[in-house]
């Protein structure tokens, strides 16, 4: 079908952060059509098992049953305010991000925080006293995986403001600090459980900008199998032309037109001031760090990158 079909190019086009967020929205609308399926074939509560096959449950001896959703729980939501809130988060502050990092640092990140909050989530319905009058839990949603971003962002850069409805501009730490206090005061409330995943996205966010700032990226390991992965199903072009006499050939003239349309692709949009602009600031950070930026050269990043197309 031609509407499946540039869906999928759309998402093939798309970049890792967009990736994720319509990753988690064609989850949620699946479950909401599985749930309204249930309802009109007369069997409403069958929705409990399509989502017992994508919720992390609490108990060790389920979770090796379906190992699996140590990864799905982090990518579905079930209720509309539960993706909406994420969702929103997860494009501001993953936009924030990736004027510091690479898309492969936000999504191995992004996955690092979901299992962080996995593993605590764990430990905390099988090792705290408070959960031991609740025999069975799960966890779903992408709030500790997101959270982890957010902390990272406010890390890297703290004086970064956003603008907010009815506040105003607001520095990110302040808005960082808020969430945390929420969610520690969260931890004694009904999703207790909920709020330890959290506490996991969080120190996750915490470890990687504090290593990053002394340069190491905790998420290297990973993101170097993701690049091996993706090497190894790349394959070679079928009756792709030989130029091995010709060094100045047409593969290699391809190869530089390419690389030539890739380079102005990324700042597509600007005019040439801006582009000019946008390089001095890059290098500067290359050189001294983002933390070396000042608020205006901050603010110049920001705006020059939300008009890159």
């Amino acid at each position: 079908m031609a509407v499946i079909d540039d869906m999928r190019s759309g998402f093939a086009r798309s970049s890792t952060l967009m990736r994720i967020v319509w990753t988690n929205i064609g989850v949620f609308v699946l479950l909401r059509i599985a749930a309204i399926v249930c309802v009109f074939s007369g069997t409403p509560d069958f929705i409990n098992s399509i989502l017992s096959q994508i919720e992390l449950p609490s108990t060790i001896g389920a979770l090796l049953t379906r190992p699996w959703t140590l990864i799905t729980y982090m990518f579905a939501q079930y209720d509309l305010l539960h993706i909406v809130f994420n969702m929103l988060w997860l494009y501001w502050f993953g936009t924030m991000f990736r004027m510091v990092c690479t898309s492969r640092q936000l999504f191995v990140l992004y996955i690092y925080g979901g299992l962080a909050g996995a593993v605590l989530f764990l430990a905390g319905y099988n090792t705290l006293p408070l959960f031991h009058g609740n025999h069975y839990g799960s966890l779903i949603g992408s709030s500790a995986a997101v959270i982890a971003i957010v902390t990272a962002v406010a890390i890297l850069m703290p004086h970064f403001k956003m603008h907010m409805l009815f506040i105003g501009a607001v520095s990110v730490k302040w808005i960082a600090l808020a969430t945390i206090v929420l969610v520690l005061i969260g931890v004694t409330g009904s999703n207790a459980g909920g709020e330890i995943a959290h506490l996991g996205g969080i120190l996750t966010g915490l470890l990687f900008a504090l290593r990053l700032k002394k340069g190491s990226d905790i998420t290297a390991p990973v993101a170097r199998i993701v690049d091996r992965t993706a090497r190894q199903r790349k394959t070679t072009p079928p009756n792709r032309p030989s130029s091995h006499n010709n060094p100045n050939g047409p593969s290699n003239q391809a190869s530089a037109t390419s690389t030539k349309s890739a380079t102005s692709s990324t700042t597509s949009g600007l005019t040439p001031d801006e582009r000019l602009e946008l390089d001095t600031i890059l290098d500067k950070i290359k050189k001294s760090g983002y933390s070396a930026l000042t608020p205006a050269e901050r603010d110049r990043l920001f705006n020059v990158s939300r008009k890159i197309k």
